[in-house]
């Protein structure tokens, strides 16, 4: 049973306060892994499915299980890295913008930053304090608004770290279905046993990666293994009678 990992706690005295507040965020690339890997495992196990299903040879599987495990991976690497830079250049515009807005129209952005203090509930000099207090420092003032104006994290994830996570999930997770059929195309076992081995050693992967994701979440290992095997199942059966459906075709 995974043991969940549970949030730092926190040292309430003044000084403990000050270092945890002033300590640098480490960025998380978790969401990167387990989609990765739940992408290699469904993209190359509904390949290894369809291809079963249309009764074809295991040398047609591993050639089409490869070529996914390559092309697909990079795609969905390179995707990744994209939409992650794509991101950070977005922050950085706005932020931009926010300091030019600050540098030529003060008085209009102190009314934005007033304004989202009183949705928050403040009043009175309470209120007047949190804006002077955000505004004394230019720096302080961008990422206010950055976050609370435009709901953006100051969190910059690294676009390359993103896609390499991506990528490495999806290579060594997906490759899993694809095992038992080296073994068939060398003689080593059978054509059913190696469905069979391959089907179970998905299945296990999948509830693997639901189940390890549930140590960083509120959510039972359990819950979490068996919601990412039903969703890889799901795939998986689609897959496979639409190769059945399309059995002819292949001769």
């Amino acid at each position: 049973m995974p043991e969940r990992q549970q949030p730092e706690r926190h040292d309430h005295e003044p000084a403990g306060i000050r270092e945890r507040i002033l300590r640098r965020k480490r960025t998380s690339y978790l969401s990167d892994f387990v989609y990765g890997g739940i992408d290699g495992a469904v993209t190359t196990f509904a390949v290894v499915s369809s291809v079963k299903g249309a009764d074809l040879s295991p040398a047609i599987i591993l050639v089409l299980g490869a070529a996914n495990l390559i092309g697909d991976g990079f795609s969905m690497a390179a995707g990744n890295f994209q939409g992650t830079r794509a991101e950070n250049q977005r922050r950085d515009r706005l932020r931009r913008f926010e300091a030019e807005e600050i540098e030529h129209h003060p008085e209009g952005e102190r009314a934005e930053v007033r304004e989202i203090f009183k949705a928050k509930g403040f009043e009175g000099d309470t209120l007047d304090g949190a804006g002077d207090a955000i505004t004394a420092k230019k720096e302080r003032w961008i990422e206010f608004m950055l976050t609370e104006e435009h709901g953006l994290s100051l969190d910059r994830r690294d676009a390359t770290k993103a896609a390499t996570m991506t990528l490495v999930a999806f290579i060594a997770i997906g490759a899993v279905p694809l095992v038992p059929f080296v073994f068939e195309a060398v003689g080593a076992i059978g054509p059913n046993p190696a469905f069979a081995v391959s089907t179970a050693a998905t299945a296990l992967a999948f509830f693997v990666i639901g189940a390890t994701k549930s140590r960083f979440v509120d959510e039972s290992w359990i819950k979490g293994g068996f919601d990412t095997l039903l969703v890889g199942g799901i795939a998986a059966v689609l897959a496979y009678f639409v190769g059945l459906l399309l059995k002819g075709l292949a001769v």
